[in-house]
């Protein structure tokens, strides 16, 4: 089973706290600033599909692509009845996938570009966004912000989360690897079942990569430009204190 195989088994209690509607909300609103029209969305790593339920109740169509069969088997599972028709999920990894049709907009949150820890990942990800978009079609994606981590290193952070049935305890010690500009987050989750005194311990080791602004100016050079960067859920710039940045790319027209 791959690293996120026992993970996504408790991944939605884990993030019960994570106010998907508002993150939804704030990426429609960059969306409607700079493509009013939009209807069809591809949304890169869609984890077990909480975006893209509130994406679809908001008008929306939207295919999820996640490289964990686990994820997208929830999301399936999962999808309200009243948005059936607006979602589709597939099980495929973003650095090569290929839908075969073009989407008004391609976003990826979640720092998912953020797990893309190498050049070449990174690359792969950027052009699986351009090949699904027309020209001036919008790439919209969220990261870590090198800035931010580099002015305030990650700690050692403890979360606990319980809902009818089970405990979990998720201890994460992280590792800056300057000269890569990553950060190697060692997870350690601790499941207790409500009813029984058993003890499941998971081990997880997730590397993200931080990203500056320079970096992808670099990688999208010749496929898109540019048209704004926010500190993720705001309206301002990033600063070296914003850990979190969102970044609005526009795809440049085809030569003819």
């Amino acid at each position: 089973m791959d690293r996120f195989g026992l993970y996504a088994q408790y991944y939605d209690l884990l993030y019960l706290d994570k106010n998907y509607v508002a993150e939804t909300e704030y990426i429609v609103k960059l969306i409607k600033q700079y493509s009013v029209s939009a209807q069809k969305i591809l949304n890169l790593g869609c984890g077990t599909g909480k975006h893209d339920y509130v994406l679809a109740r908001l008008g929306y169509n939207v295919t999820g692509i996640d490289m964990a069969a686990e994820m997208t088997s929830q999301a399936i599972n999962n999808t309200p009845l009243d948005v059936k028709d607006q979602l589709r999920f597939v099980t495929g990894d973003i650095r090569t996938a290929a839908i075969n049709e073009t989407f008004d907009i391609v976003i990826s949150l979640f720092h998912v570009m953020s797990y893309q820890v190498t050049n070449q990942d990174l690359s792969a990800a950027v052009n699986t966004a351009h090949q699904h978009l027309p020209d001036n079609g919008l790439f919209i994606f969220d990261c870590w912000y090198g800035p931010g981590v580099l002015t305030d290193p990650p700690v050692t952070r403890i979360k606990r989360m319980a809902n009818d049935t089970i405990n979990i305890t998720r201890l994460a010690e992280s590792t800056v690897n300057s000269l890569e500009n990553t950060v190697d987050v060692n997870y350690t989750i601790l499941i207790n079942p409500i009813d029984s005194n058993q003890v499941t311990e998971i081990k997880e080791s997730h590397t993200m990569r931080y990203i500056f602004k320079s970096e992808v100016e670099l990688l999208i050079a010749g496929k898109f430009k540019i048209l704004k960067t926010y500190e993720w859920l705001t309206d301002e710039e990033p600063t070296l204190n914003s850990w979190n940045a969102v970044f609005i790319l526009q795809k440049l027209k085809s030569e003819s």
